[in-house]
């Protein structure tokens, strides 16, 4: 099995979710076939040229036109629009003997058993032997569906249970039957979590496994207590952040996900479960069928539990009130006991206050939250083999910050138990076996180590070697250096870690001090060094409070000393003699890219978000991101010396002058933010350790330091070129004269000045530019509005 690869797959359905599971394989890198029904008409654009059924555009029309639509899909579901290339349009008719070609073939038709049974019978009249068969039910029986097919065949079948969007959603559940080769369900483990970047959970084959059971049952308590007097306003503020749960709480998103869907996994709960008690709990509501009637299924139809409507003033959203099924203005709920836990830090903590203030916001909290706890701890065993299991399906597929045995922890064991029986609630004997035998919290920390209730006692919690937790590193007293913006952490193999804390990771005085001592510190010491943080963002740039102050304060001296350090600093790290890998995530922005630049290579994780924008606060680039894009576009017209550089140049003054943001690690290689040799890390989990990796192969590879080089920049020339392009935007009304004062001032220093044409200048030459036009647009009333707006609003200002 360790032999087994996938190299290429197939996606059978082409609906929402088929073509967005084969988006998602092509972010991995991984071709697929995705096949279709034939259609049985043609449409009337189809008959006007002339097309027959037989026609092969007809044939595959229907994968065809989900390919086409992946294009325009919001949010994207691909990490670069041109990795469309990798999914082929078929149909099963056709194109069915092609799946003897593929490593895994992907059934993801119609939630009807008996259509998938008919399917997976023909896929089993041309499979290959070996080839893994898997099916995205979201709560059909796995043994009935695969019910007889060969042995062969159903040893090499299961569920994988992809939530969606694929490409945004962690969790992946994957469902083994009986007969399912355990080998494949290890492999198809390690493979989603590294190659597809999933969390993954195995789930038993019951009704809509995992994830879906708790979290429905815990939609069905909060439709129980709109029913009881609670409004949509109140349970959704109660649900939501206060809880530890995402913003968009209870009914934002039912509406997210479609009333319609919801109904749909409900019902198949009441279908399946004997029961009679959990039938009644899972039985809808007359309103919720009269919503569905009705087409108010939520955001897709303009109205669920709420609706967004235009008045003279803009938009207005309205809330529903079931009684009648109409619409109201929705209710800003403030309460002393929501007000009071807000500054409490920590989501347990927060929520252990929040439960105690007493009033009947913290009592709605207690109801919806304790009846879920006590199903999640009726249903352990039978929707899976353990609490870890359901802790991190409801983490990853719900996004709560904890899972229910977690939250159980937080909020205090043994007297929430005593609470719940209180409330006539049957807590499960073994929870309460449990606590009679001295124990007070279901996980518990002993030697650096994590261990767990599970049915033969406590149970270590098996580390996987390839996620390393910068938390636990400081927990086991592996900090080296410490400062209030920054911490360098030994994480082992004689490699460093440089971990910004500061708020939003933001660069300041200390994040710099402590570059500078981690230098001084990998020098004596260490192999390598790996910037890396496990915040919210890798680095959302410089703190442009900080600037702002002093350029309002008219200390200019002070704020020519903060870029000065900032652009040493960096030109310091650039040429370090020992290898230095970044790995961002998500946002990474401004000074965090400069920082990224300055390395001998990035482990970007996939979902970063990747671009210099300064622009957006009235400012170009000052920590060397000017003179890293002059540097590549000199590097590139060197290996291509019959190619004229001016394209790429007016790529990297487009790309910063508009504050393009790459919204995958993909496309920031596409925009040449990214170099092509840079690593793109599926599972954020991994990046420390990738990270680590490539630090390690540069030092056994004999690293030394990139050698100096002079730029050769493009002079007058290029920079008139820049400049006709200012002017042409100006004319049309498309910047304004601040916008042209921050564009001439950016072309400037890209261009490297009034230099003659194939000049060659010096690094620091152009930091010293970059200086400059920093320093005098901190100057300009108009940047400093820009940087205000910035830091009250959170968005540009246009001035």
């Amino acid at each position: 099995m360790a032999e087994r690869q996938i190299k290429k797959a197939a996606v059978i359905g082409s609906g929402v979710m088929g073509a967005a599971i084969a988006a998602h394989l092509a972010n991995a890198g991984i071709p697929s076939l995705l096949l279709d029904i034939v259609p049985q008409t043609l449409t009337p654009n189809e008959e006007k040229k002339g097309e027959t059924l037989q026609s092969p555009h007809v044939r595959n029309r229907l994968a065809t036109q989900a390919i086409a639509k992946l294009r325009k899909t919001k949010p994207a579901p691909l990490f670069e629009p041109s990795l469309v290339s990798h999914i082929t349009p078929g149909n099963i008719e056709d194109h069915l003997s092609s799946l003897q070609d593929v490593d895994w073939i992907i059934e993801v038709v119609v939630e009807r058993l008996d259509i998938k049974q008919t399917l997976l019978a023909k896929i089993e009249s041309v499979w290959r032997p070996g080839t893994i068969v898997s099916t995205n039910t979201s709560g059909i029986s796995i043994h009935d569906m695969v019910e007889g097919r060969s042995e062969a065949f159903q040893q090499h079948f299961l569920g994988t249970h992809f939530f969606n969007p694929p490409r945004y959603m962690k969790l992946l559940e994957i469902i083994p039957h009986a007969k399912t080769n355990p080998e494949l369900i290890s492999f198809m483990h390690q493979f989603c979590q590294k190659k597809l970047g999933k969390g993954v959970v195995t789930a038993k084959d019951t009704p809509n496994f995992i994830a879906n059971r708790i979290g429905t049952y815990g939609l069905m308590t909060a439709l129980q207590e709109l029913q009881n007097g609670y409004t949509v306003d109140e349970i959704d503020a109660v649900s939501g952040r206060v809880m530890g749960r995402p913003k968009s709480a209870t009914f934002r998103t039912l509406d997210m996900v479609g009333i319609d869907t919801f109904v749909h996994v409900a019902n198949n709960v009441h279908r399946n479960v004997e029961d009679k008690k959990e039938k009644e709990v899972f039985t809808l509501p007359n309103f919720l069928q009269n919503m569905v009637e009705q087409g108010h299924i939520g955001e897709k139809s303009g109205k669920g539990f709420y609706q967004k409507v235009k008045t003279e003033k803009g938009s207005e959203i309205k809330t529903l009130h079931i009684e009648d099924l109409t619409y109201h203005p929705r209710q800003k709920i403030k309460a002393p006991s929501i007000e009071a836990v807000k500054q409490v830090k920590g989501v347990g903590p927060k929520l252990k206050a929040f439960l105690e203030q007493g009033d009947r916001y913290a009592e709605l909290a207690w109801r919806l939250l304790s009846q879920v706890l006590v199903y999640a701890a009726e249903k352990r065993g039978e929707i899976a083999d353990d609490i870890t299991q359901i802790d991190q399906a409801m983490k990853w597929g719900f996004n709560w910050d904890l899972g229910p045995f977690e939250v159980w922890d937080a909020i205090g064991l043994e007297a929430s138990v005593e609470r719940m029986t209180q409330d006539g609630l049957s807590v499960p004997d073994w929870v309460k076996e449990w606590i009679a035998q001295g124990h007070q919290t279901f996980y518990q920390k002993e030697d650096g180590h994590i261990f767990y209730i599970a049915q033969e006692g406590l149970k270590k919690l098996e580390k996987d070697p390839h996620k390393l937790s910068l938390q636990d590193f400081k927990e086991q007293n592996q900090v080296i250096k410490s400062n209030a913006g920054a911490s360098l952490i030994d994480i082992g193999d004689d490699v460093a870690c440089l971990e910004f804390h500061s708020p939003n990771n933001a660069i300041g005085t200390d994040i710099l001090l402590m570059i500078q001592n981690s230098m001084e510190e990998v020098r004596k010491n260490y192999r390598g060094l790996v910037i890396a943080n496990e915040g919210r963002n890798f680095c959302v740039g410089a703190n442009i409070m900080q600037l702002l102050m002093e350029a309002q304060n008219e200390e200019w001296e002070e704020v020519d000393f903060m870029i000065r350090q900032f652009q040493q600093t960096l030109f310091r790290l650039k040429y370090f003699e020992k290898p230095v890998v970044a790995a961002p995530h998500q946002m990474t922005l401004g000074g965090g890219v400069e920082v990224c630049m300055a390395t001998d290579q990035v482990s970007a994780a996939s979902e970063t978000y990747y671009g210099l924008v300064e622009v957006g606060v009235g400012l170009i680039p000052g920590g060397g991101g000017c003179k890293e894009t002059a540097l590549r576009t000199s590097q590139w017209a060197k290996n291509h010396k019959e190619a004229d550089p001016q394209p790429l140049l007016n790529h990297f003054f487009e790309t910063i002058g508009m504050a393009k943001v790459a919204t995958s690690a993909s496309e920031a290689k596409r925009l040449h933010l990214l170099q092509t040799d840079d690593d793109v890390v599926m599972n954020r989990d991994y990046l420390v350790h990738e990270a680590k990796q490539a630090a390690l192969q540069m030092t056994a590879e004999g690293y030394t330091p990139p050698p100096k080089e002079k730029i050769k920049v493009l002079g007058e020339n290029g920079k008139a070129v820049l400049q006709l392009a200012i002017y042409t935007m100006y004319q049309g009304g498309y910047i304004s004269d601040h916008d042209k004062k921050i564009a001439n001032k950016l072309a400037h220093v890209l261009a490297g000045g009034n230099v003659p044409a194939r000049s060659e200048v010096s690094e620091q030459y152009l930091l010293d530019l970059e200086r400059e036009a920093f320093l005098s647009l901190c100057g300009e009333p108009k940047t400093q509005q820009r940087i205000q707006h910035m830091l009250t609003k959170g968005k540009p200002l246009r001035n």
